[in-house]
């Protein structure tokens, strides 16, 4: 069956608006019409993607960013309509081409890990969480069950993506693990933890252990001969969150 008269249009035309160079501009559409269109869409597709990653537009330079660009409006098939979700199909679209060696360009072997990195301020900054439980923020975290920013996400990379820009573009991988949380303010931060700490944050995330218990199982699955000093080390840690505000304090 073929395709309503509007329908056909609407499918040559947003063919043509996607790649000109191999899709024909629908009959009855004046050229400069259809080019004012295109790069409206364009600019408005690609500049909330060039907000949400800055230093690696940087790092790649601004013609291979935009060759990025636009390999993406043309090819990529977008699973969200909101605008706040461009980003993260941005970041699909390269991990997919990637893994098919479909890039229209060389990046370096970082670029992804450092834009998986920059969207994750903007995928915490609009996390939506549930209302925040009452808190006593001075509690004892040790004996009470311990909350931890309900927007939050632990990042683990190979390379290390805080410290990357136009003047500093590792070599080689140095692994770093991260946290990136939304604290009291709601101000997106980062904070560099180890894989211990990460363990201890994943396993409090759920607002149902103290902080003694959650030390005590990380002590039992390092298989650690000294499991009191897991603990004091732990006490100290989560101190130390609290202080950065990826823990807020325990439950009231």
């Amino acid at each position: 069956m073929s395709l309503p008269d509007f329908q056909a249009f609407q499918q040559t035309f947003g063919l043509y608006l996607r790649n000109p160079h191999e899709n024909s501009r629908p009959a009855g559409v004046p050229a400069r019409r259809a080019r004012a269109y295109r790069e409206l869409l364009f600019n408005n597709v690609c500049g909330v993607v060039d907000a949400c990653f800055p230093v690696s537009r940087a790092v790649l330079g601004v013609r291979r960013w935009e060759r990025l660009q636009y390999a993406f409006f043309a090819e990529w098939r977008s699973q969200s309509p909101l605008f706040c979700e461009l980003s993260r199909e941005f970041l699909r679209w390269m991990a997919d081409a990637a893994e098919r060696a479909a890039l229209p360009v060389t990046v370096p072997p970082y670029l992804l890990e450092l834009a998986h990195y920059e969207w994750a301020e903007l995928a915490v900054d609009i996390m939506q969480t549930d209302p925040t439980p009452a808190c006593i923020e001075s509690g004892d975290l040790m004996q009470g069950r311990v909350l931890v920013a309900p927007a939050h996400m632990l990042l683990a990379y190979q390379w290390p993506v805080q410290r990357i820009s136009p003047d500093y573009r590792p070599r080689k991988p140095d692994p770093v693990q991260l946290v990136v949380f939304r604290d009291r303010d709601d101000t997106v931060q980062f904070a560099s933890i180890n894989a211990v700490t990460a363990r201890l944050l994943a396993l409090l995330a759920a607002g149902q252990m103290t902080g003694e218990a959650a030390c005590l199982q990380v002590a039992s699955e390092l298989q650690h001969p000294n499991p009191a000093a897991v603990v004091a080390g732990g006490a100290a840690m989560l101190n130390d969150l609290r202080d950065w505000g990826v823990i807020y304090g325990v439950r009231a």
